[in-house]
């Protein structure tokens, strides 16, 4: 029998989950499945790998990620909510902001977050090119974080231009990440950013290992970053 969300988390993270936490996923996993039904939200769809691969994976980012109380993050390309909400369900002090250019997963997004009561919680329908360029957004955030969304460098225009000076962007990268990250080192650089460390992590039943790309803020992303939408993804620094 392959071990529970909660097994897995205590042995990955040392994290125990309360009563009412492990509701919060339990409903999360079966309101992903259901809307998955009428939105392409995940090609995942067996509750066991959505708790491992979804939100066990999610949490990973507790590796390197310190929480405390009011500390702002943004998730870019939040899709269905991946790795932003399982953040915010653990640790609901979180001032958090899901960035998803595509209506109807935005839609979800918005649906999960009121199913779930998850206060401090906005979900921004916009390209993360418009974001990163929005003065209420731009460089506000202690971390910058996404998940399966674009190349290393394409993603470091999307983040940096969203963290503050001293904060941190997170890519939650596969067996590519260390290839990626040293073809992404010019682009990192121009938007004001260094590459701090790669993390390795291993989930339970998942062949490949996964890594967690952090790049620390050091000085402030020129104003003409991110470019307009689609040519950092067309063009990459």
């Amino acid at each position: 029998m392959p071990p529970s969300l909660s097994q897995t988390l205590a042995e990955l993270l040392n994290l125990t989950l309360s009563p009412a936490q492990l509701a919060a996923f339990d409903t999360y996993s079966a309101e992903l499945r259901d809307w998955n039904e009428r939105v392409n939200l995940t090609a995942i769809t067996d509750p066991h790998e959505i708790a491992i691969r979804h939100f066990a994976d999610s949490l990973t980012c507790l590796r390197v990620l310190s929480l405390r109380a009011g500390l702002k993050v943004i998730d870019v390309g939040s899709g269905a909510g991946f790795p932003g909400l399982p953040l915010k369900i653990v640790y609901p002090a979180l001032a958090l902001t899901l960035v998803e250019a595509t209506g109807k997963k935005a839609a979800f997004l918005e649906h999960i977050v009121h199913t779930l009561k998850l206060d401090g919680v906005t979900v921004l329908n916009a390209r993360a090119e418009v974001a990163g360029q929005m003065p209420d957004q731009r460089e506000r955030y202690d971390w910058a974080l996404a998940r399966a969304v674009a190349g290393m460098g394409v993603l470091a225009e999307y983040l940096l231009p969203l963290a503050r000076i001293g904060g941190r962007c997170l890519a939650l990268k596969g067996e590519s990440a260390h290839q990626e990250a040293a073809e992404a080192g010019h682009a990192i650089r121009v938007l004001g950013g260094k590459l701090a460390q790669i993390t390795a992590v291993e989930l339970p039943g998942v062949a490949e290992t996964h890594y967690l790309v952090e790049i620390e803020k050091v000085s402030a992303t020129p104003p003409q970053y991110p470019r307009r939408a689609g040519l950092p993804s067309k063009k990459p620094l």
